[in-house]
């Protein structure tokens, strides 16, 4: 029974939700103006986690064919048979109904809509739709990743405004990076299964080049975030120095470097530090305004 269960918990990926929570607090934080209420922060958080649970189900029932090829991902529940697609399509949706009636009655309108759009904008536009069939898959379909910003903003205020985009705009920023170092570290999987991640289907060069740029992008908008915010000036320089440390690293992943494979699987750690340390700091830096 245990074994069962762990392995639904394991549908869900939750070192993945882990990540997408750690930009909605700091949002509703933001949105505050300091800290929300408790049970409204938790109603979030329990809600974001089944809406990511559920689309994150969804991706290994669709995907259980090329997760078999891949060494990372053979060991899913669906793969070893320890669920069947049937059952995990039924937990998937029974989960997300569940989140969307907890946003529904618990948080707003909005937070409930924009929580359905980033399911299926999941689902259907990454999943299916490019996943498979373009290098810039997680470009686009990493947006999806960006949403708990605008839930966590919603779910305090009903609405959106342009510091809730800026904010967005650095998660989009950050998610190429991110995923393409993890893409370079498991490069043979991705080839494996014929998925045109951009490191296998590009040169060392190029995948370079456009790290650079969307950490360069990354930086810029994470000042306009603290602007458009109207945090303190310490903020400010804290988070360029946070985003000079990201572009150190990376600069360490050129072609012909040695151990890049090991430089890439050292950027991707740092990254989810980076978003981490930027997180605590726009809480910190509301909360002392």
């Amino acid at each position: 029974m245990s074994t069962v269960i762990g392995a639904y918990v394991d549908l869900m990926k939750l070192r993945v939700v882990e990540l997408l929570l750690v930009s909605t607090l700091p949002a509703m934080v933001l949105a505050t103006k300091g800290l929300p209420s408790f049970s409204l922060a938790v109603a979030t958080i329990v809600a974001g986690t089944f809406a990511a649970g559920s689309a994150n189900a969804f991706n290994m029932v669709i995907e259980s064919d090329i997760d078999k090829l891949m060494e990372r991902t053979a060991k899913r529940p669906i793969v070893t048979g320890v669920i069947s697609k049937t059952n995990a399509a039924i937990f998937a949706a029974i989960i997300g109904v569940i989140s969307l009636l907890m946003f529904w009655f618990l948080t707003t309108p909005l937070a409930t809509l924009l929580s359905l759009i980033a399911i299926v904008f999941y689902v259907v536009v990454y999943t299916i739709a490019l996943k498979r069939r373009t290098s810039q898959n997680i470009v686009w379909g990493g947006a999806a990743g960006c949403m708990p910003v605008f839930i966590g903003w919603a779910a305090v205020t009903n609405s959106l405004s342009m510091t809730a985009l800026a904010f967005f705009m650095v998660i989009f920023f950050w998610t190429p990076p991110h995923f393409w170092a993890l893409a370079i570290k498991y490069k043979e999987d991705y080839s494996a299964a014929g998925i045109p991640m951009l490191p296998v289907v590009a040169t060392k060069a190029r995948v370079h080049k456009e790290m650079w740029f969307y950490t360069i992008m990354m930086i810029v908008c994470s000042i306009w975030l603290i602007i458009s915010a109207g945090l303190p000036l310490w903020s400010m320089v804290v988070t360029v120095l946070l985003g000079l440390v990201f572009a150190r690293e990376l600069l360490a992943l050129k072609e012909g470097a040695e151990n890049y494979s090991e430089t890439a699987s050292k950027i991707f750690q740092w990254s989810i530090t980076y978003l981490s340390l930027f997180s605590v700091i726009l809480v910190a830096a509301q909360l002392s305004a």
